[in-house]
């Protein structure tokens, strides 16, 4: 299950994670934010306990999305300890994520 992040939780669920966290930036309006939209949702539950999955509405989070430089959605980022450790942006199938986050458990 992927947590809505918000520029007001960003800093309590994301920065003072002690887990691996996947951040997913859409919007309600992007296609390709559609496509992957449910594998994030996939890759939330089959690792719940393991890895924080969340997603940021952009056009309702600017703060988040501006203090990343978020310009392409999708967007997914990789955090650990509270800094970025990995991107990835446009819609990929699910097994590239899945490498990426197996790369960094």
């Amino acid at each position: 299950m992927a947590l809505e992040i918000t520029d007001a939780n960003f800093e309590e669920i994301v920065l003072k994670s002690d887990k691996l966290v996947i951040l997913d930036f859409w919007a309600e309006w992007c296609g390709p934010c559609r496509m992957i939209g449910p594998i994030v949702q996939e890759i939330g539950q089959e690792y719940e306990g393991k890895v924080v999955v969340g997603k940021v509405d952009v056009d309702n989070n600017p703060g988040v999305s501006a203090k990343f430089g978020i310009r392409n959605i999708p967007t997914v980022l990789f955090f650990k300890d509270g800094e970025i450790i990995d991107k990835q942006v446009g819609a990929v199938p699910k097994q590239v994520l899945v490498s990426k986050l197996e790369s960094h458990l």
